[in-house]
């Protein structure tokens, strides 16, 4: 005791046990017993879905081997009328057949095949009709040899034998003596270029006055029917050549002698 008073220390606290806490675990976590049964299917599900694909089994199968979906008809779209026919002829053993078993994509390969079809797309039409889109072929000139004729595209694909003397309007490309011809294959290689360029020509809208081709080595000249020559020069840039030639003829005389492109950034006119 110092001057009558009693010192007391501070009161120290009494230490205390921490609490234990408890946390609940959801149901499903681990250690619990997962309830899976709420997502197996009922018995109901299951006989309708079997029920279902029965029903889908069946209606494809009498479509497939009855007479229902039939194919009556099939319509041509697109085709001159030479190749029309021959279309129609490689599509007749289809008539009689269901539409559903029938694969569009056999149809278009065999379609394919005919030399003077490009492309070919096939649609089935219910109840009873087959439509066949064609793209024919383009031909740019008439392939002689001797007493024969054939039409070639610009590629240098012989797409059809012709009689001599028709097709009046495309210019005529002589063979070599020797050289063959098959139907559907390709041209001598050295008339393949000549025939490009007939091809440019009808896409720079020059096609239908074009009379001939002319080459003197690697040199090209389209004759036009009015006896103007369009001197292309080498075998490269025809388009563009063609393109210039156009306007220039646009702009020159009737009686112009010849228009030189082989260096298209300086068209001559003469």
């Amino acid at each position: 005791m110092v001057g009558g008073r009693s010192e007391r220390g501070p009161r120290r606290r009494a230490a205390t046990a921490p609490r234990s806490v408890v946390v609940p675990f959801p149901r499903g976590a681990a250690g619990a017993r997962l309830d899976l049964v709420r997502f197996v299917p009922s018995g109901r599900s299951l006989l309708a879905t079997f029920g279902l694909i029965v029903a889908i089994g069946a209606a494809y199968w009498l479509a497939y081997s009855t007479p229902l979906f039939a194919v009556h008809e099939v319509v041509v779209r697109g085709a001159p009328p030479a190749l029309e026919r021959q279309v129609t002829r490689a599509t007749q053993d289809l008539v009689g057949k269901s539409l559903v078993s029938i694969d569009p994509g056999d149809v278009e390969g065999t379609l394919r095949e005919l030399p003077a079809v490009a492309g070919a797309s096939v649609d089935r039409a219910f109840p009873n009709t087959l439509v066949v889109k064609i793209a024919p072929e383009r031909p740019v000139a008439v392939i002689r040899s001797g007493t024969s004729a054939w039409l070639a595209t610009g590629a240098g694909k012989v797409i059809r034998e012709i009689a001599v003397g028709t097709e009046r309007g495309m210019p005529r490309l002589w063979l070599r003596r020797g050289a063959t011809i098959r139907l559907g294959g390709e041209i001598p290689a050295a008339l393949v270029p000549a025939t490009r360029a007939l091809a440019a020509a009808h896409m720079a809208g020059l096609g239908g006055r074009v009379k001939g081709v002319r080459t003197s080595g690697e040199e090209m000249t389209l004759v036009l029917r009015k006896g103007t020559e369009v001197r292309l020069g080498r075998d490269a840039d025809i388009g563009m050549k063609l393109v210039i030639a156009r306007k220039v003829l646009a702009l020159v005389d009737r009686d112009t002698t010849y228009i030189d492109v082989s260096v298209p950034q300086r068209p001559v006119a003469g």
